[in-house]
């Protein structure tokens, strides 16, 4: 993607404050036919505004296939959605060669396209396709293109995949590999709606018709908001404390929480340190703010991380929560403002001593 011309500082926070203006209208705009999910609908928009993919796991029919057909509507965006089923094969999603006639009248080979040329691509029960079926997923969503018969075939940009899992149903499905859950920008939760949701949802889907929706922004109105994101700057210190919640996620490393040691076989990778910074831009701007802060960090710690540490035996045997395992990662790896503070208290005891 080509960076945009470099911007003052006035134009850029001119520009950011524009996106937030655009993502809340965004927002509103969805939660017209979305009952409650005011954090989810967030952390769905900022992974793809950060130009990643999002997992969404949750019970049956709780909206989250809807949610999905909602995003594409109102991002004015074409929407592809592939039913994950055992006997799902990779060519029933990517395309396959099929024999057709040239203006000639002769038979030639022509590539026709599967459901994975659309912009917006949902994958619903993606833990019910075959490792086959899935590992063809590994190409669309990291390279964002498909391979087929030696020729490269382009996905539409911008291109979003949006996979979902039913936690609680196990029976006949294949969980994904950890290749594949770290292409995975988010990870989110779909809770249970409350009671005032519950009873909203009611009186908005026991009637006939569905809320009518406006297109707030156009695919490439959204890449030109994904190139303004390059623009927030992120101080180093806080990407060394970013790097530093991803190292704490490693039990092999000296020093490490007792709990990872204990529990955690692969900690995430360093696709997590991406979603970190990218993910705390967004926020940043929702904020207001024209530089990211610590608060954006940990906004993001748990959907950027919680797939990404791999539990060992002990772990799944304990069904040990990651979102709890970050909590504690979070309040022992120390801050940039508690490591100056440190190296201060050194500098002051060198200084006594000599």
């Amino acid at each position: 993607m080509s960076q945009p011309p470099s911007l003052e500082p006035a134009e850029l926070e001119e520009r950011l404050k524009a996106f937030a203006d655009r993502f809340g209208r965004l927002r509103r705009e969805i939660q017209k036919a979305i009952v409650g999910y005011d954090d989810l609908v967030t952390d769905t928009l900022v992974a793809l505004f950060s130009q990643g993919h999002v997992l969404l796991e949750g019970v049956p029919g709780i909206g989250k296939t809807y949610l999905v057909r909602v995003l594409a509507r109102v991002l004015g965006l074409t929407f592809g959605r592939v039913q994950c089923t055992p006997d799902l094969m990779p060519a029933d999603i990517l395309g396959t060669h099929i024999v057709g006639e040239d203006p000639d009248g002769r038979r030639v080979f022509r590539f026709e396209k599967g459901p994975v040329f659309k912009h917006l691509l949902l994958v619903d029960e993606i833990n019910r396709a075959t490792p086959k079926t899935q590992a063809a997923m590994l190409e669309v969503m990291q390279e964002r293109c498909v391979t087929a018969g030696g020729e490269r075939f382009e996905l539409p940009a911008p291109f979003f995949v949006l996979g979902t899992q039913n936690p609680i149903e196990m029976e006949g499905t294949y969980p994904l590999p950890e290749a594949q859950l770290d292409r995975f920008f988010f990870k989110l939760r779909v809770p249970f709606p409350n009671l005032d949701d519950l009873v909203e949802i009611s009186r908005r889907t026991t009637r006939f018709g569905e809320p009518e929706l406006a297109v707030v922004v156009s695919g490439t109105e959204i890449l030109q908001m994904q190139e303004l994101l390059t623009w927030v700057p992120i101080a180093d210190p806080l990407t060394r404390y970013a790097a530093s919640l991803v190292l704490a996620t490693h039990g092999e490393r000296e020093g490490a929480l007792a709990s990872v040691s204990r529990y955690v076989a692969y900690g995430a990778s360093p696709r997590g340190l991406q979603a970190l910074v990218r993910g705390a831009k967004v926020r940043c701007v929702l904020d207001g703010r024209t530089a990211v802060a610590l608060a954006d960090v940990h906004a993001v710690a748990k959907p950027a991380l919680r797939h990404r540490i791999i539990f060992n035996f002990e772990g799944e045997a304990e069904s040990i929560d990651p979102d709890r395992l970050i909590g504690e990662i979070i309040e022992q790896v120390p801050t940039p403002a508690q490591g100056a503070q440190s190296e201060e208290r050194g500098a002051e005891s060198e200084g006594r001593r000599a």
